[in-house]
C-alpha cells in the first residue's frame, strides 16, 4: 500500500509538473510573440520630399526597407517644393525630410523657429557640387561671358534658393543678356537629353551627387564676382525631422538617422532609378544588389525597437 501510494504522489507530481511546464511554455510563446512582433508593426510615417534625384531615391528606398523590412503598415510619400517642405515636417504633416543641403536651407531651417529638427551627421558622405554648369563641348568658361552663347539658363524648382540668387545677383551684376527660366529637375534634365547629342548651347543647374555626372561630360561656370557666394560652396547633406520623432517612433528616428550612403552607392542608385523609369521598382532593383549598405540602418532600427 505505500508503495501504491507513493507511485500515486509520484504521479500527481509529474502531472502537476507537465502542467506548470505547460503554462510555462504559454507565457513565452505569449512572450516570445511579443518580442518578434515587426518594429514597425501597426505604425506608419511621412516624408516629405522633392523633386531633386537624391531625394526621390533616398526616400522611396526608405519607404521599401521601413515596410517590407520593418513591417511599416505604409509609407507616404508627399510631394512639394522646398519651402513647404520644411514647414510640413515642422508643423507635424510630415515626419521626416531627407535632403536638406547644409548650409543652402539653413533659412528654410531658421524659418521653422526651431520646430524642424536637423539631425548632425550628414547622410552624405561624399563632397557636394552645385552650380551654373554647361556642356564640355561649349568653350564658355566663366559666367562674364555666358550669354555670348546662350540666351537662357535652364533652372530646377523656382523655391531653390541658388534660383532666387541668380535671378537678384548673378543676372544683375554681370549684366547678363539671359532668361532664367524656372522648371523642374525631371524637365531640366530633359531639356538637356535633348541638347546633348545635338552639341547645342546650354546652360543649367548642376549638382553632384546625382546620376548626371555619370551621364553627361559638363562642367561649372567660374563666378569671379562670387555672385553665387555660399550657396555654391560644398554643402553637407542631412535629414530633418518632426518634433517629438524619436520619442513617438524611436525606429524611424534611429533608421532615418543610420541613413548614410557613398557618392557611388546614391549615384548608382539613382541611374538605376532613371534607367528603370520607376522610383521605386528601380530601388528596389538596386536594393537587391546593395543589401549590405542599409543593413546597419536596419540593425540600428531593431537595436531602438528592443530597447523603446
Amino acid at each position: 500500500m505505500k508503495f501504491g501510494r507513493k507511485l500515486m504522489l509520484l504521479a500527481l507530481v509529474l502531472v502537476a509538473a507537465m502542467i506548470a511546464a505547460g503554462c510555462g511554455g504559454g507565457e513565452g510563446e505569449a512572450g516570445d510573440g511579443a518580442e518578434d512582433a515587426e518594429p514597425g508593426e501597426g505604425k506608419s510615417l511621412t516624408l516629405g520630399y522633392i523633386e531633386w534625384d537624391e531625394n526621390v531615391a533616398n526616400s522611396n528606398l526608405m519607404k521599401i526597407i521601413a515596410e517590407e523590412d520593418l513591417g511599416y503598415d505604409e509609407v507616404e510619400l508627399q510631394l512639394a517644393d522646398v519651402g513647404p517642405v520644411f514647414q510640413g515636417v515642422a508643423g507635424g504633416d510630415s515626419d521626416a525630410f531627407l535632403d536638406a543641403w547644409m548650409p543652402n536651407h539653413q533659412t528654410y531651417l531658421d524659418g521653422t523657429g526651431g520646430e524642424a529638427v536637423m539631425l548632425e551627421e550628414p547622410w552624405y558622405l561624399g563632397e557636394t557640387e552645385y552650380g551654373i554648369a554647361v556642356p564640355d563641348y561649349m568653350d564658355v568658361q566663366s559666367l562674364e561671358n555666358l550669354d555670348e552663347y546662350v540666351d537662357q539658363i535652364t533652372g530646377i524648382e523656382p523655391g531653390a534658393l541658388l534660383m532666387e540668387r541668380i535671378e537678384d545677383e548673378v543676372i544683375p551684376q554681370y549684366d547678363l543678356n539671359v532668361e532664367l527660366v524656372a522648371s523642374n529637375t525631371p524637365a531640366m534634365l530633359a531639356a538637356l537629353e535633348r541638347a546633348y547629342p545635338e552639341e547645342e548651347p546650354f546652360a543649367f543647374l548642376g549638382w553632384s551627387p546625382h546620376w548626371m555626372n555619370a551621364e553627361y561630360d559638363f562642367h561649372y561656370l567660374e563666378d569671379p564676382k562670387d555672385a553665387m557666394g555660399e550657396l555654391t560652396d560644398p554643402a553637407t547633406l542631412h535629414a530633418i525631422v518632426r518634433p517629438g520623432l524619436e520619442e513617438d517612433d524611436p525606429v524611424a528616428f534611429a533608421l532615418i538617422e543610420a541613413m548614410e550612403f557613398t557618392k557611388e552607392e546614391i549615384d548608382t542608385l539613382m541611374l538605376e532609378i532613371n534607367e528603370t523609369g520607376d522610383a521605386e521598382e528601380g530601388a528596389r532593383n538596386w536594393l537587391e544588389e546593395n543589401r549590405d549598405v542599409v543593413e546597419p540602418w536596419l540593425e540600428a532600427a531593431r537595436q531602438a525597437h528592443e530597447e523603446s
